[in-house]
């Protein structure tokens, strides 16, 4: 089985075995949107369940 290359990239693999994705909204205009927005937007936060498992047919042989 092939890793899916895009998935690998936009996916990381916490100790756990959760895995962490980016937050959405902070890459271009900026300036239209409270700091607020942009504050919470910041770090990574984990995948729900459902998401996780279809990620995880994506990269079948990152952490179980």
């Amino acid at each position: 089985m092939k890793t899916n290359r895009g998935a690998k990239k936009r996916f990381k693999f916490a100790k756990n075995g959760k895995i962490r994705r980016n937050k959405a909204n902070k890459r271009h205009l900026l300036t239209a949107k409270s700091t607020k927005v942009k504050r919470h937007a910041r770090g990574t936060t984990t995948l729900t369940d459902g998401d996780a498992r279809l990620v995880r047919r994506l990269i079948p042989y990152g952490r179980k």
